[in-house]
């Protein structure tokens, strides 16, 4: 709230402009939002950068952040990204720490190095960062920069989705509906897939799409089976297109209509989905042309203006 002396930008300026960090920090913050101030990314970057040369982990952090996605008014220069994750990271700041580990795993701004990667992720996993948790889990399961060990994958997974991270979640209910880690459980799986697909992750939603249509730890149900399917499509998710497109071919949840079989199955396909390709070649032998051409027709419908754009 603003005091006696003036308002609040006024105090965080003064204490900026004096040489403190975490003032110019909030200041850098201010700009960046708009908030109080004209909204002005160069400014931001200087009030961040004068933060960062003080040695300010947060501020290197964010600066390190705008070099990386070239956002804020800045040209995007992946070692100095690098320079300044690295910075905040020896500084223990955790997000700093799994930005870097990014860095590593991509080969972005350094030489790529999946042991690297697991180390920052590590570092910043032990002091609860549930994302660095959840790609410390990935690379265990894929044996990447440290031995294979799904254990350590599906306790990694946990310690992130009990964070409700969706991705997380959807990866811990793949282990569960696999047995990786974990004893085989597909109840768990579904518990799991339905607490991310809440979220609204697609991938989660598909897969808990195939779990009532399979069946699978929960009672099997066609209807439900679409709604999550449905919901998975929305987000442009190829598998759940494909899903939802044999649904319709088979009048299974839905009412039967080979149109929209084949709308969502060109549109799996488009994505590159081998076995979308495949079936969209066969439902061109077998449909009728009008049903051929409605389907197409909702297609382009769908992509000149798909639900994600208006959300």
């Amino acid at each position: 709230m603003p005091n006696t002396d003036g308002s609040v930008e006024q105090q965080i300026r003064i204490k900026a402009e004096q040489g403190d960090p975490t003032a110019q920090n909030d200041l850098g913050i201010m700009y960046a939002n708009g908030e109080g101030v004209l909204q002005d990314d160069k400014q931001a970057a200087f009030w961040f950068r004068k933060a960062a040369d003080l040695g300010y982990a947060k501020s290197q952090l964010i600066l390190g952040l705008m070099y990386s996605e070239g956002q804020g008014g800045m040209t995007k220069d992946s070692s100095q990204a690098v320079s300044l994750f690295r910075k905040a990271a020896e500084q223990g700041l955790a997000m700093a720490q799994y930005n870097l580990g990014v860095m590593y795993a991509r080969g972005e701004g350094v030489a790529q190095d999946n042991k690297q990667a697991v180390e920052w992720y590590h570092k910043a996993a032990e002091q609860g960062e549930a994302i660095a948790q959840n790609n410390l889990g990935a690379m265990y399961a894929n044996g990447e920069g440290v031995a294979q060990n799904d254990k350590q994958a599906a306790f990694w997974y946990r310690k992130a989705a009990e964070q409700e991270l969706p991705t997380a979640q959807n990866n811990l209910g793949a282990m569960y509906v696999r047995g990786e880690g974990v004893a085989q459980d597909d109840k768990q799986a579904v518990a799991w897939y339905h607490k991310a697909a809440e979220q609204g992750y697609a991938e989660a939603q598909n897969n808990l799409g195939v779990m009532y249509a399979n069946g699978k730890g929960v009672a099997q149900d066609d209807e439900q089976a679409a709604f999550w399917f449905r919901k998975a499509t929305d987000q442009g998710e190829a598998m759940a297109q494909f899903n939802l497109g044999q649904m319709y071919f088979n009048g299974t949840g839905v009412p039967q209509d080979y149109a929209q079989a084949y709308m969502w199955t060109e549109l799996a396909a488009t994505q590159e989905l081998e076995k979308a390709v495949k079936v969209r070649d066969s439902l061109v032998k077998v449909l009728t042309p009008l049903q051929i051409e409605q389907g197409r027709k909702l297609v382009r419908e769908w992509m000149a203006a798909p639900p994600q754009a208006s959300q």
